[in-house]
């Protein structure tokens, strides 16, 4: 028994770990405002340090070979911008319709595919991190350009994002971390020779679930207060977040098994359809929505029930890598 619990522990440490992070953010939150407060304001560098990690252990070999790969990003393009946001728009105003700013606030959550930590996720699921690195500025750009056509669509509420906005994202999100990372790859790589430079990689890899652990904390004690403060409608968006994950799970399959994709494309889409932007579209939102704070806490409740999720379905995905590659039935890549 005590062989088959140390077994559990080794293989589950990852979900176990962020499950600990939910829960220590969650406590600090509510028994600690000021240290919920300065976890919260450090929620920016924390991104930017997964990021920056992300970036310094991709090959860039893989991400220059993206271009053999537009079949894969095409499907994961039309997934996330033509179907996905009418999913979540109908399964939010199904579940939340006496609640119309929740609506609002969930669509705003389901219509906006992840830009950063999904390729952590993604290299936990053992998936393709290099294809999913060359989504990162495409995500941006395309969901910044769709916010206002997705809220007319959607709430009939005209909004305007400036040019400006989606420079500045791009160029603090993407174009600084990337230049950082690959200055400092080729720069340790040069120095310290190749078997020390592929051990320190490996040491990086390492870090990723801590730093996704520390950024979950982070969040949660952040906003564990305006989750209580709005728990009557809670269980309901709770609901509906779930059914939404429910039908992008069902999707991805769909979609992975029309397309015959591999085990890591397969991944990658399966995180990049469930993972959503909430902290880049929560601050635009904040920005061209002021003084509407239900729309703010049902993107903070999205976020919230994000992380389980995506912990629960890299294990799925890892069973599927683990049963695939055993019948043959499914490639796979190391």
């Amino acid at each position: 028994m005590l062989k088959a619990a140390g077994s559990f522990v080794r293989s589950s440490w990852i979900s176990l770990l962020l499950a600990a992070a939910i829960l220590a953010g969650a406590g600090i939150g509510r028994s600690w405002p000021a240290a919920a407060e300065t976890l919260g304001g450090q929620i920016d560098r924390t991104l930017l340090a997964l990021v920056g990690l992300l970036f310094f252990g991709v090959r860039l070999e893989a991400v220059a070979q993206a271009w053999r790969q537009l079949r894969v990003l095409g499907w994961i393009l039309l997934a996330n911008y033509l179907v996905v946001p009418f999913i979540g728009y109908a399964i939010a105003s199904a579940v939340l319709a006496p609640h119309p700013l929740f609506v609002v606030g969930l669509t705003i959550y389901f219509m906006s595919p992840c830009t950063d930590w999904f390729l952590g996720f993604t290299r936990l699921a053992r998936g393709n991190v290099g294809l999913g690195t060359a989504l990162i500025p495409v995500n941006m750009a395309v969901q910044l350009l769709l916010y206002p056509v997705y809220l007319q669509l959607f709430t009939r509420s005209p909004v305007q994002v400036e040019a400006g906005i989606i420079g500045d994202t791009l160029l603090h999100w993407f174009f600084v971390p990337l230049a950082v990372a690959v200055l400092a790859h080729y720069a340790l790589r040069l120095a310290l020779g190749t078997p020390r430079f592929d051990r320190l990689l490996h040491r990086a890899d390492q870090a990723i679930p801590w730093v996704i652990a520390l950024l979950v904390a982070e969040i949660f004690a952040a906003n564990i207060a305006v989750i209580l403060e709005h728990r009557t409608v809670f269980a309901w968006a709770l609901l509906a977040v779930f059914l939404f994950f429910v039908a992008t799970f069902l999707l991805g399959e769909g979609i992975g098994r029309l397309a015959r994709l591999a085990y890591p494309e397969h991944a990658l889409l399966t995180m990049s359809l469930a993972a959503r932007n909430a902290p880049l579209m929560l601050a635009v939102t904040m920005a061209a929505l002021p003084g509407q704070p239900l729309v703010h806490a049902a993107l903070v409740i999205g976020m919230l029930v994000e992380f389980p999720h995506l912990t629960a379905l890299q294990r799925i995905l890892l069973c599927q890598r683990r049963r695939a590659h055993a019948s043959g039935t499914l490639p796979v890549h190391p």
